[in-house]
């Protein structure tokens, strides 16, 4: 662990008014990276969650795609507002990049005591997030959101009638793993859109099949411009790729038609 990453996440302990108690004690910034980062990998169980409007769903109905999952509380004020409209722009740009329906957003409210079905409606509508299909907006019991909030490591204590928590947005691959952190609240494009691209992309990367392959190529374009400050397909990158295969079935034909002169020049010597 070095210095400059502890000082990170101590830049990224949130505190804001909430009237409701959590777990006693501070979040300790060391330890909270390393929780953070030791989540990675690990498997997130089939939770029992409630949407924003009252029904029922599990954790396992979000699987089949990556899922970024957005913890927020509803009585935040400043961090957790400013989060939810900054990674709205991200999923945005992602979705343009990446496919509209390449993965799917879950906020959950980690505030089991006020974090009820009709705040977190409110809080959808005030982020204008209650009609994107592939936006989830959800709370849970304090044993699921205990368990949850343990498997994707995350860390959050009561402080002077609010909650400090680590400023972390998690992204899990299709099948429901921890593949990777997102600290602070301004998510930057490269950090947040290549881990999705790696999934989205990536995951079929060792099979030959014509989707497979179009993935791969799709993943290997797909590159970041600094000057527009956003994801774009690197066409040039294609024509390269292009006339490099062309290149070779050039030599390869080049190759056949020397060896076969040469099988007709042994032939006529015999």
């Amino acid at each position: 662990m070095t210095l400059s990453a502890v000082g990170i996440v101590s830049l990224l302990l949130a505190l804001a008014v909430s009237t409701s108690p959590a777990a006693a004690g501070r979040v300790d910034p060391t330890e909270a990276l390393e929780r953070s980062e030791a989540a990675i990998g690990g498997a997130t169980s089939d939770h029992r969650l409630l949407r924003s409007d009252g029904s029922m769903m599990m954790l396992s109905d979000l699987r089949g795609r990556p899922l970024v999952v957005s913890l927020i509380y509803t009585s935040c004020s400043a961090v957790c507002p400013t989060a939810t409209e900054t990674l709205k722009v991200s999923v945005a740009k992602a979705r343009k990049a990446l496919g509209g329906e390449a993965f799917q957003v879950l906020t959950l409210g980690f505030d089991a005591r006020n974090d009820t079905p009709q705040r977190m409606r409110a809080f959808a509508i005030d982020h204008s997030v209650n009609g994107d299909p592939l936006w989830h907006v959800a709370s849970a019991t304090p044993a699921v959101l205990n368990a949850l909030l343990d498997e994707v490591g995350f860390s959050y204590a009561g402080a002077a009638g609010g909650f400090e928590h680590v400023t972390q947005t998690t992204i899990l691959d299709r099948d429901g793993h921890v593949y990777r952190q997102v600290y602070g609240d301004d998510f930057p494009l490269p950090v947040f859109i290549e881990p999705l691209k790696e999934l989205v992309f990536g995951t079929t990367a060792a099979a030959f099949t014509p989707q497979a392959l179009a993935d791969r190529l799709r993943f290997l374009c797909t590159v970041y411009d600094p000057k527009s400050g956003r994801y774009r397909t690197d066409y040039g990158l294609y024509m390269g790729m292009g006339a490099g295969a062309l290149s070779l079935v050039l030599m390869a034909w080049v190759i056949v038609r020397l060896w076969l002169a040469n099988r007709r020049a042994e032939r006529a010597r015999v």
